[in-house]
């Protein structure tokens, strides 16, 4: 595992590599799950900093007794970041009194479903059509995912902790 990168707290030093990237990875800063919008500038942020840049965002929100991940990107795969963003939030909630992580991804994502699950997440529901009311929140939601999967279900993830 290629570890030249630190995670750290993200600051506002890194907002606007923050704003271009998640941009960049979803086309918006803002993020629908379980029927809320989420503003991804305004939440909780670790960055995987290769001391020349970031290679790796994810964002969380703390609630209650859960930890919810609303987003985790790497610029490179295979290299360890997202387990290490994914480990850093893990600790926050753990300290936080969270029981769980917790995460939305939709259908037609097939790799981040292998992704989580190869980390001890487990598939915690399935909302069925779910995509149909958060296009009333956020309309520019695409109708096709990744491989022509038509975008319709939002898959629940967790990991007790």
């Amino acid at each position: 595992m290629d570890r030249s990168y630190r995670i750290r707290q993200a600051t506002e030093a890194d907002r606007d590599w923050i704003t271009y990237a998640v941009k960049r990875w979803w086309g918006s800063t803002e993020m629908v799950s379980r029927g809320r919008l989420h503003d991804l500038l305004s939440l909780s942020s670790f960055v995987a900093d290769t001391g020349s840049g970031c290679a790796g965002l994810i964002t969380y929100r703390i609630d209650g007794g859960g930890c919810e991940v609303t987003s985790l990107n790497s610029s490179f795969e295979r290299r360890g970041i997202g387990t290490a963003l994914l480990d850093s939030v893990s600790a926050v909630a753990r300290t936080s009194g969270c029981v769980r992580v917790w995460l939305v991804t939709t259908n037609d994502n097939l790799p981040a479903l292998g992704f989580y699950q190869r980390r001890g997440f487990t598939i915690a529901a399935i909302h069925v059509n779910s995509l149909r009311e958060s296009r009333k929140i956020k309309p520019d939601i695409p109708l096709t995912g990744l491989g022509g999967i038509p975008l319709r279900d939002e898959v629940e993830l967790e990991r007790r902790i």
